[in-house]
């Protein structure tokens, strides 16, 4: 099958716009679709919505290791940088593991970087290179930030008869999180707290 080359305009309008101009929406963010899980549409409405919060959380968490893992310095370098990498993995399967939960639901998972900017609650770092007690206290905040929100919304999700997203946020989300806290705290074992 040939398709036809893209016109000027048809290229123009895609840069200013964003859209492909033979793209067709098949699904809004921020709506549902039908799906027979025995779940109320405002239950799943109420579960896709903190979950996108949640999503565009672990995301931030996630990417933080990562700009770590590259930017890690000092005496604990090769331990923290293969420690940061484990985690930063870790954080992608809960990346998809909420996406996947999200879509499960009838829902549309946020996922381009400039949407998941405008939507964590997780502090912007600075672009610079960080000193290892710096690193580490602003990857013990976003934790803290995730796992309140997560506990949050497992409540609710359990209060609503919403059991899968219950079990992904107690099984898998808090449990990781708090594994990590566990993991990276150890770190500061001894060295006086930090202001961010």
């Amino acid at each position: 099958m040939r398709t036809r080359p893209m016109t000027r305009k048809a290229e123009s309008r895609m840069a200013t716009d964003g859209h492909h101009p033979d793209a067709r929406e098949i699904r809004r963010y921020g709506t549902l679709v039908s799906v027979p899980i025995a779940l109320a549409a405002s239950v799943r409405g109420t579960s896709v919505e903190n979950l996108n919060q949640l999503l565009a959380d672990t995301m931030t968490l996630r990417d933080l290791y990562k700009k770590h893992h590259w930017q890690v310095s000092g005496p604990t370098f090769y331990q923290l940088h293969l420690l940061f990498d484990k985690h930063f993995n870790e954080q992608s399967e809960l990346v998809d593991s909420i996406a996947e939960r999200i879509q499960s639901l009838g829902g549309v998972s946020i996922a381009m970087a400039h949407d998941v900017a405008e939507t964590t609650l997780i502090p912007r770092p600075p672009l610079d290179c960080e000193e290892v007690p710096v690193q580490i206290e602003r990857l013990l905040h976003a934790h803290e930030i995730v796992l309140k929100e997560a506990r949050a919304m497992a409540r609710q999700a359990a209060e609503a008869d919403d059991d899968g997203t219950n079990d992904l946020l107690v099984s898998q989300v808090i449990r990781t999180n708090e594994r990590h806290v566990w993991f990276v705290g150890e770190h500061l074992v001894g060295t006086p707290p930090l202001a961010l």
